[in-house]
Parts: C-alpha cells; structure tokens; sequence
C-alpha cells in the first residue's frame, strides 16, 4: 500500500506537457499563471440531446427554444457494468502510465505512427488488451457497430488534481477510419464540440419530438448565429460508449475543458482503419497486417 501511495503522490508532481499546453503542476511550478488561455469560453452554448439528435440552446441563454440537428452522434448508456468496470481499471493500472500533455496520462495500444509524414511501423505493437475482447464483441451487438474493427485502442487518465483536459481537435482521417468509439469510465463528462469556419449556423425553433420534426415546414422562423462562436456540449455519462461519425468526426473539433474532470476519469478510445488500409485500398496488405494484430487481443501498453 505504500508503494501504492508514493507512485500516486509521484505522478502528481509530474508533468507531461510541451509548447503551449499546460496542467495545474507546471503553472504551480512556475508559480504564475500561465500567460496564455486554457480554453476559450465561447458566447453560444447548445446542449446536445440525444432523443432528438438536435443541438438544443442552453436554458436561460440568448438560444433558449432554439435548436439545430446534430447527425454522427451516439450514445450507448450503461455499455459496461459497475463490475466490468471496475475490473478494466484495476487491470489498466497494472500496466504504467506514461506522462502526456494537459495533465493527462496514457497508454497506446496500436502501431507507431509519424502522421505528419503519414508513415508507421509496428513498433512492438502486439494487438489490443486481452480485456477488451470481450468489449468489441460486445459493440457488434450494436446498429452502426455491426462491422466494428478497431486496430487501436488508446487510454486515457485525466485528474482534477492534475487539471487535465485536452484541446479542440480533429482525429487524423488518413489511417483512422469512419467511427471514432470512446468508453467513458469512472466518472461523468462533457464533450465539447466547436466549428473553426467562418459560415454561420441556421437555427430553428428546438424540436420536441425527433430530428424529423421540421421537415417540409418551410413556414418555420429561423435565425442565425457564427459558427465559431458556438459549442454544443455532449454530456457523457459513467459507463458508457460514445460514437462519433459523419460531421461530429471529420467537421466538428472535440475537446475536454478542465472544468468538466470533476473526478478520475479514464476513457478507451477504439479507432479502426480508413479505406485506405482496408481490402481495395493501395495499403491493405499493411492494414491487414495491423487488423490480426490488434485482434489477437495479446496485447500491453506500447
């Protein structure tokens, strides 16, 4: 238990962040705050719902009654139990963590890869964890999910002690696939999402039915506000699967604000291949390669 107690107390003090990027240690340790903003608060807030598949403006805002549809999200409640839970944790922490930006911590199941110069290599990589067999087999249950291959699986650590989050931004589209899949543990979250263009977004009055609605209703008022002014927030509950897909992968960034880690969160994601890896494509014989690695399921942390 000491031992236990004196790496929990070590990874507290140390920081993981470059450039720009900081956690509650290095401002502590610099004993300032830092000269540039974490995050900034965008001025229209809208609520992701997921019975309507619409972003819904927050109540007592300038957009209360306001809406518009939302398409690529789903949100899988209760995906684990409080047990499988508990387990999957108890066996992450077996493995180390390694130091990562923001005050997160991480572990990579999956290939080396230099995006920039789009190259990767096997590294070591000798498929995903051995417990999560059990949670893909389980996804394929799932409409949207049937096909399911994920070559990667990423975990990662965020504490409030640590002040850790992680800023706006887009997975990489050339070897990541269609579905990005997140399972949210320890505690609940919130995902936000934000547009870099400079159109606008054409709003509707918020719909209390489906994301149907309002279709053929031409008569309906509208009104507009700037793209880069908004943020629609997903709440994430404990346990369960997030699935990102359409616009919410490829158009909208994701983001996890430092005032939305409340408690210890870990969160796998499950990234598959893009087409260029699959059958057909000009690579497939690599993305086969990867696909019977990663689903040996032999996996440990790379």
């Amino acid at each position: 238990m000491a031992a236990v107690a004196v790496a929990e107390v070590s990874h507290l003090q140390e920081c993981g962040c470059k450039g720009i990027r900081t956690c509650l240690i290095c401002e502590r340790q610099r004993q300032r705050d830092p000269p540039w903003q974490i995050s900034l608060q965008r001025k229209c807030c809208f609520l992701y719902c997921p019975d309507t598949g619409w972003a819904m403006g927050a109540q007592g805002s300038d957009f209360e009654g306001w809406a518009f549809p939302f398409p690529g999200v789903t949100l899988i409640q209760d995906f684990v139990t409080p047990e499988e839970e508990a387990e999957m944790v108890r066996l992450m922490d077996c493995d180390p963590w390694k130091l990562s930006q923001s005050g997160r911590r991480k572990q990579d199941y999956g290939p080396k890869v230099n995006f920039r110069k789009q190259k990767l290599k096997m590294a070591g990589f000798q498929g995903l964890p051995s417990f999560s067999q059990k949670l893909v087999q389980r996804m394929g249950l799932y409409r949207g999910l049937e096909d399911f291959q994920p070559v990667e699986q990423c975990n990662l650590d965020y504490s409030p002690e640590r002040g850790s989050a992680i800023d706006p931004h887009l997975d990489d589209a050339w070897l990541w696939g269609e579905r990005l899949v997140s399972l949210n543990l320890l505690s609940a979250t919130v995902l936000s999402m934000s547009l870099e263009t400079p159109d606008s977004l054409l709003l509707c009055p918020a719909p209390s039915v489906g994301p149907d609605a309002f279709e053929g209703s031409i008569e309906a008022p509208s009104r507009s506000v700037p793209c880069q002014e908004v943020e629609v927030a997903i709440s994430v509950p404990r346990r369960s699967l997030l699935v990102l897909t359409g616009a919410a992968r490829h158009q909208w960034t994701h983001a996890i604000h430092r005032r939305h880690i409340k408690a210890r969160r870990v969160c796998a994601t499950f990234r598959e291949l893009s087409d260029e890896f699959l059958p057909g494509g000009k690579r497939q014989e690599l993305g086969q390669e990867l696909l019977q690695a990663a689903l040996s399921f032999q996996g440990r942390p790379v």
